[in-house]
């Protein structure tokens, strides 16, 4: 009885088992590089770092400028000096960095090495003619190859901007002359930074870069461009196509649907940097057709690369963008190369391309250019080829400005046509109307100078009546067959051409026509106006009895 008793107890529950404590880790040495510092390790670790990085390659430079300037040591002494102290500032940052911490004084110690290399090479090449140019360029190469190469290892934005930056502006530092040498160098060294660009995506480098070099290309054109012009523009679409590289091969790399700015600022840049420079030095040697054609095949280089990234793995806002400096430099290539009508169809038809892009792709930015492209036709048509008063003496060449109103009509009602449907109405009825104006004023420009028998002080009268009946005719029109198939729009449009007509007669016919043609303006009025009301008043009366 008790064993049965002692069976059926149960037992109590074991006490858990703590878990064993964990070990703590031993504190180790804080590595400088990657982490969020405060006021006083900024200050003290990296702020020093980097302005002694900096007085290193001030030091080293105005060792090789004062030393020509004193003749302290003859030049091939110096060169072996500053090759001999910048090589071993590079393998004391190497050490320091891979055995001692990744510390930001290393870093620094690197990248004033390589820009102290740079400029010791420079001097060596430009100032004193010891090296010779194959040997010097080949040099820079494996140089900016280091750079490029320690800059995306270790992740370094110090070596990058000491570095690569500081190679940039080496020629400057150690006031070498702007000769295709020097230029050389910066290409070599440009190279360098677009590919720490490509592969790390730092927009600050993309900025200092073109910053750096840019000027200094300007000063080589300036010395270069009259005795050797071939040259000049082949150099200037090298660094165009170096800068196009650095702007958009990290876009390959990764995508994103959102324009980074250094990207955007960088293309822009550059189209205005080489179109405009070229323009100038062609211009400038009495070369203006050359000058005219480089600005479109710039703006065509442009559109046709802008194309070809909409349909690869680029950036869809880098692609657009490039679509945009391409028509913007091809409006002004046509201002340049065409004028009148001609200026005139070539921003219509660009505002239609620029609309069937942006039904394409959708990109709302693609209509307002196509909204911008339509404005300046029509400013220039209103301006030059058919201002207000040819209304009254007709236009200038008539075959011409019916071209250049035509395309324009066509491009807008084929923008608006586009837009229907993916934005506001208002916006879509704006670009209708402006087609239709243009049609119209096509119309009574065609009736004023076929039918004008005067002078330019006394053009005639009968035009005038002509052109008060054209109005209200249309008017009248529009007005019926805007009832007939209730289009509001269309309506709208008759009205206002009406309204058009009355002002006229009433404002100018009768102040300026003789008082035959002034009795025949206003019979006709009349006679079209009662139409019109009675047409409006019938038809809106039988709509509202078939109305259930």
């Amino acid at each position: 009885m008790e064993e049965a008793q002692l069976r059926a107890t149960p037992e109590p529950p074991a006490e858990p088992r703590q878990p064993p404590a964990a070990a703590v880790p031993r504190p180790r040495r804080r590595d400088l590089v990657g982490s969020a510092p405060d006021l006083e390790e900024l200050l003290g670790g990296r702020v020093l770092a980097w302005l002694g990085g900096f007085a290193i390659v001030l030091g080293v430079v105005f060792f090789l400028v004062m030393a020509v300037r004193r003749g302290w040591i003859d030049e091939p002494t110096r060169v072996v000096l500053a090759f001999a102290g910048s090589s071993a500032l590079l393998a004391l940052g190497l050490y320091l960095y891979e055995r001692q911490g990744k510390t930001q004084a290393a870093l620094a110690t690197v990248g004033a090495a390589i820009a102290a290399l740079y400029a010791s090479l420079t001097a060596a090449t430009q100032l004193y003619g010891l090296v010779q140019p194959a040997v010097g360029l080949a040099l820079a190469a494996l140089i900016g190859a280091t750079a490029t190469a320690i800059a995306v290892r270790w992740n370094s934005r110090v070596v990058a901007g000491l570095g690569i930056v500081g190679a940039l502006a080496s020629p400057v530092l150690v006031e070498a002359d702007a000769s295709n040498l020097t230029v050389a160098f910066m290409g070599m060294a440009l190279l360098s930074a677009a590919g720490v660009l490509i592969w790390q995506r730092w927009d600050w480098l993309a900025t200092a870069a073109f910053l750096v070099s840019a000027p200094q290309l300007l000063l080589w054109v300036e010395d270069t461009y009259r005795d050797r012009l071939g040259l000049t523009l082949g150099v200037l679409l090298l660094f165009w196509g170096i800068y196009v590289v650095a702007a958009t091969g990290y876009e390959l790399r990764v995508p994103t649907a959102v324009l980074r700015p250094s990207s955007g600022l960088l293309l822009l840049g550059n189209a205005v940097l080489v179109a405009g420079v070229g323009y100038f030095v062609l211009r400038e040697l009495d070369h203006d057709g050359g000058a005219t054609a480089w600005v479109l095949a710039i703006s065509l280089v442009h559109l046709v690369l802008g194309t070809g990234g909409t349909r690869i793995r680029i950036s869809n806002e880098v692609a657009i963008l490039m679509l945009a400096v391409g028509l913007a430099l091809s409006a002004i290539g046509f201002a340049l190369a065409l004028d009148g009508p001609a200026l005139v169809v070539g921003w219509s038809v660009e505002a239609a391309v620029l609309s069937w892009l942006a039904r394409k792709t959708g990109d709302r930015r693609a209509d307002v250019g196509a909204a911008i492209f339509l404005a300046l036709a029509a400013g220039h048509l209103l301006s030059f080829e058919a201002p207000p008063e040819a209304l009254r003496e007709g236009a200038d060449n008539l075959a011409e400005t019916a071209v250049g109103l035509a395309v324009f009509a066509i491009a807008a009602l084929f923008s608006a046509r586009l837009y229907a449907g993916r934005g506001t109405r208002e916006w879509t009825r704006a670009l209708e109307a402006a087609g239709a104006a243009a049609l119209v004023y096509l119309g009574s420009l065609a009736i004023v100078d076929t039918f004008a028998t005067g002078d330019a002080t006394e053009p005639g009268q009968t035009p005038q009546v002509l052109l008060s009946a054209f109005w209200s005719l249309t008017g009248l029109a529009g007005l019926i067959y805007g009832l007939a198939r209730d289009d509001r729009r269309i309506r709208a449009g008759g009205l206002v051409l009406l309204g058009l007509a009355v002002f006229k007669v009433f404002l100018y016919d009768l102040s300026a026509l003789e008082s035959i043609y002034r009795v025949l303006s206003f019979i006709a009025l009349g006679l079209l106006l009662l139409g019109a009301a009675f047409a409006y008043q019938r038809l809106r009366v039988v709509e509202r009895e078939d109305d259930p």
